[in-house]
């Protein structure tokens, strides 16, 4: 299955140094596919991901995974600050505690991971969500489509 893709890049990112690309974070934007591009592209908000993906699949990159987004703000993972710094941000549209990820945004999540776990033979303990490493500051992704999520990436990818 494909989706369609294209490149709105945001202001809001580092160019240097380069990302280290250690894993990832999943977030939810709560707005909308198209606000939530408007959002990223407006210097004033300070924040970005790399890829956000749209109900019916289709993915915008807003950052080069070579760049450092605006994702995470204050947030520990491996033992380390500034998950940005390291961990791509990408994320769903919507809010996921109103509703659910649709298949589509699995498969279209699962087709963005694919080259880069090819890539960066990244463990499945190098996969998170905001809600863990900004605990009590964010609620993304709601802990039941951050489970489903988990395990569909845990079949295609990390099959027992």
């Amino acid at each position: 299955m494909s989706f369609a893709e294209f490149t709105q890049l945001s202001p809001n990112r580092d160019l240097a140094p380069t990302h280290e690309q250690l894993g990832v974070c999943f977030h939810h934007s709560v707005m909308p596919f198209d606000a939530t591009i408007a959002h990223m592209l407006t210097a004033a908000s300070q924040v970005s991901y790399h890829c956000l993906i749209a109900p019916d699949g289709t993915r915008c990159t807003l950052v080069p995974d070579a760049h450092i987004a605006w994702h995470a703000g204050a947030s520990t993972f491996l033992g380390r600050t500034r998950c940005n710094d390291f961990l791509l941000g990408l994320a769903f549209a919507g809010d996921t505690g109103a509703a659910p990820l649709t298949p589509a945004q699995i498969a279209s999540a699962l087709a963005w991971l694919a080259p880069r776990l090819a890539l960066h033979h990244w463990p499945l303990t190098r996969l998170t969500d905001h809600r863990q490493i900004s605990p009590g500051r964010k609620n993304d992704l709601n802990p039941t489509e951050w489970t489903r999520l988990h395990a569909a990436i845990a079949e295609k990818f990390f099959p027992v």
